[in-house]
């Protein structure tokens, strides 16, 4: 398996033989409008030309409709006719949008030798929670590869960790920026991302969703002093640089 960042949850992921894309945002930096009054969104460029990024793909998956997950260049941009997986409810907006092959992840699909299950996700706690609308996490298992959980634009609550621990994942990705909306927090920050790690000790945590929307309030650096502080070494928690390319191996006997 080879995760390559892009930008923010901008994933393109090798795995199994086939290429996906995960959440596409093409934006120009600074093209929208700011969420918490400190700066245009995106607040970095794309590390490569879209055209690059697009290269190869086999399937998008789009977990939500936020802007910073699947923006209108990435509608533009993206084959009309390319396989993408997006969570119920979706998959009318994205036709309307122009896509011809929408397949909802209501529980389960294939692609090729990747199953791909739907996981519970929540973005945030209490009445924001209605604000944010309904998000999915997403685990990838295949022959030899390692086990994904991928827990998108999610904070750490109840059903993420059972499901986590029923999954017990080789690879936990979690989105780590500590974003707030209205003071309340939408996605992990450092404390939740790191009791994840110490709750799924087997698994390599992958940290994204970093540096580039004015919500955030957890920085890479940020994230890594709190690691070492709970004496999480770093070959435990990743957290790559935007363009960073990050090889993830199965376990011997997997």
């Amino acid at each position: 398996m080879q995760l390559k960042l892009l930008r923010n949850a901008l994933l393109k992921l090798s795995y199994a033989g086939k290429t996906l894309l995960i959440d596409p945002d093409f934006g120009e930096k600074l093209s929208r409008r700011s969420i918490a009054g400190k700066s245009q969104n995106p607040m970095v460029d794309l590390p490569e030309p879209i055209e690059d990024i697009l290269a190869g793909v086999d399937h998008v998956i789009v977990s939500h409709l936020h802007a910073d997950h699947f923006d209108e260049v990435a509608k533009a941009r993206i084959p009309k006719d390319i396989p993408l997986i997006c969570q119920p409810g979706n998959e009318e907006a994205i036709r309307a949008a122009g896509f011809s092959n929408v397949e909802p992840l209501a529980c389960f699909v294939r692609i090729g030798p990747i199953v791909v299950k739907s996981q519970p996700a929540q973005h945030g706690t209490g009445p924001v929670v209605e604000v944010m609308g309904k998000v999915m996490g997403l685990t990838l298992e295949a022959p030899g590869e390692p086990s994904v959980y991928w827990c998108g634009d999610s904070v750490l609550y109840p059903p993420l960790q059972e499901a986590v621990a029923k999954a017990e994942p080789d690879v936990i990705i979690t989105h780590s920026c500590g974003a707030l909306w209205d003071g309340t927090l939408i996605v992990m920050d450092a404390q939740q991302t790191l009791d994840l790690a110490e709750q799924a000790p087997q698994a390599v945590i992958v940290a994204v969703h970093m540096e580039a929307l004015d919500h955030a309030t957890v920085s890479r650096q940020a994230l890594r002093e709190a690691a070492e502080a709970r004496g999480i070494a770093c070959e435990r928690l990743l957290i790559p640089a935007d363009g960073e390319t990050i090889e993830l191996k199965a376990p011997m006997g997997a």
